[in-house]
């Protein structure tokens, strides 16, 4: 039996993974490593990338910046959240905002610090990419179409960072990028009808609250258009195997988000789509491993030469 102190314990515990949003964290931690396997450093082992400790140093960092944003992020949105999400609200009061702040600080100083311990130039993109998450937070997310772009490129970015540490510039690589950015501004936007009863509340200026859902639905309608343009050159002109099965699929979904997008009407059928969209995003990740994996073809050549 656990006793009271141990049940306090445990709630907060689940109650601060719910803060920093622990599965999100780990889906990114995740997609890093098959990103650097299979898109990032086709031509080295697999098992070299996940023996490679300053690879390991940088999703650590990566991941607390990003916990650390979902802390600020928490800590401005407060009051809305009471009204868009009064359950997960309730839960994540269970831990105080002077500790939540306290914690933010310092997985910040980790971050920067374990940054530096790679290089100058890691820990200067992370304090960046710290400040950048801070001042969304504060200001930027308030106001229409600039919140949603700002916040699309803060969850593309930490990607960036692993790219520039490989330094392989593909041109296969910005395709992948964009059709994340383009699916991840999609939701972003759904967010925004989910959520636009605490928005308009708290005057938050997004685009359902200031233009009318009918004006999102048509930006939504065109940035799924434009998600044709990535995936005709993944598809068609770039070799990424049979994860060319991933989009079709994807597609064959998107296309009933589109129809169903312009059916909804209320905050459930919005949340219905923004989960449809978090099963896209998480069958990306682990379709990554639908790429050819020339990296493992490679370890076994290596292995035989030896």
């Amino acid at each position: 039996m656990l006793t009271r102190k141990s049940k306090l314990l445990l709630t907060k515990i689940f109650s601060f993974f719910s803060v920093v949003r622990g599965y999100n964290i780990f889906v990114i931690a995740l997609a890093q490593y098959l990103s650097a396997i299979f898109i990032l450093a086709p031509e080295r082992r697999a098992l070299d990338i996940l023996l490679d400790w300053r690879l390991f140093v940088l999703v650590i960092a990566s991941t607390f910046a990003i916990a650390s944003g979902y802390i600020i992020n928490n800590f401005y949105d407060a009051k809305k959240d009471i009204i868009n999400r009064p359950k997960k609200s309730y839960l994540d009061r269970l831990v105080s905002q002077k500790t939540q702040l306290r914690v933010y600080f310092i997985l910040n100083f980790l971050s920067a610090l374990l940054g530096y311990i790679i290089s100058w130039r890691a820990a200067l993109f992370y304090s960046v990419y710290i400040f950048l998450i801070w001042f969304y937070s504060h200001k930027l997310k308030k106001y229409p179409i600039i919140g949603n772009l700002t916040a699309s490129l803060l969850a593309v970015l930490p990607f960036f960072g692993i790219l520039l540490y490989f330094k392989n510039f593909y041109h296969v690589i910005f395709a992948h990028a964009i059709f994340l950015y383009l699916i991840i501004l999609i939701r972003e936007m759904v967010k925004d009808l989910e959520n636009i009863e605490g928005d308009l509340s708290n005057n938050y200026q997004t685009i359902p609250v200031k233009y009318g859902e009918n004006f999102a639905k048509r930006i939504i309608s065109t940035l799924l258009f434009l998600t044709l343009i990535p995936v005709y050159f993944l598809i068609n002109v770039y070799d990424v195997g049979y994860m060319d099965i991933y989009f079709y699929v994807s597609y064959i979904l998107l296309l009933i988000f589109i129809l169903k997008l312009w059916n909804s009407e209320g905050k459930i059928d919005y949340i219905k789509l923004h989960f449809l969209l978090k099963i896209i995003l998480l069958a990306g990740v682990i379709c990554i491993i639908l790429i050819k994996p020339t990296v493992v073809e490679n370890g076994q050549k290596l292995l035989l030469i030896r």
